[in-house]
């Protein structure tokens, strides 16, 4: 019994593609809490990609004679918000969007056609066959279509993550990216975010709302024992996108 155990453990690891680490990972951590990621630096991950956007041309800081005042500054005094790499804002996510849409479209056509034939090139019969010619002649085709499609879609994010500046663009935009991992005894809950921010958005008391973030990309998910009752299985998955029926 103890070899066959290992026979069926032994092809069932092979068959796993070589491919899938994460599986041998979670194979490894059997039973443990599910590791939280390690704090690393955005810009230095494998598929960090700097944002290159369309830039006004560069305009020089004037002062005005015997005035200790800058033209174009937001405070006499030092601005505590954000505005160089390496700052922290944060991001307060207020989504709640709710969409209904729904179509009808129906369409019918119906043609009858009839014709009556006397002769043919003044015969009555047809030549060789001897055949009678048919005195009428009638097409009748009809053909319909009903297609009907509904979307009822709603949904409602509230929370606040911390992000960090990652990039200074020429215009003075700021690149922000955040990332928060909560875990919950066997589940991580993660959010994401990330996007383009002007330095005039964010409130004096450094925060900035989610809607006056340009290209922003706000992801909230989980992962642990929870999601994975939840997910199909890897096979199930493979059929799915497999499978023509």
């Amino acid at each position: 019994m103890p070899s066959r155990f290992v026979v069926v453990v032994s092809a069932t690891v092979a068959a796993v593609p070589l491919g899938s680490c994460a599986v041998f990972d979670r194979i490894a951590t059997l039973g443990d809490h599910p590791p939280l990621s390690a704090i690393e630096n955005p810009t230095t991950l494998p598929g960090y990609k700097p944002v290159h956007m369309p830039m006004p041309t560069p305009q020089p800081a004037s002062y005005s004679p015997n005035s200790l005042w800058r033209n174009g500054s937001r405070a006499f005094f030092k601005d505590q918000r954000a505005h160089q790499v390496g700052d922290i804002l944060t991001v307060t996510v207020n989504l709640n969007d709710k969409a209904v849409i729904a179509n009808e479209t129906q369409r019918s056509r119906e043609n009858k056609e009839d014709a009556d034939i006397k002769s043919l090139f003044g015969a009555k019969k047809i030549p060789l066959t001897g055949a009678t010619i048919p005195t009428s002649l009638s097409l009748d085709s009809s053909a319909s279509s009903d297609g009907k499609g509904s979307v009822n879609r709603s949904e409602a994010l509230v929370t606040n993550v911390a992000a960090v500046v990652t990039q200074v663009l020429p215009n003075g935009n700021l690149v922000v990216e955040g990332k928060q991992e909560v875990r919950v005894n066997f589940e991580i809950r993660e959010l994401i975010v990330a996007g383009i921010v002007r330095p005039e958005d964010i409130q004096s008391d450094n925060t900035i709302d989610s809607t006056k973030i340009a290209e922003a990309r706000i992801a909230y998910g989980g992962r642990g024992q929870i999601t994975d009752v939840q997910q199909p299985r890897y096979g199930q998955q493979a059929l799915d996108i497999l499978l023509p029926f």
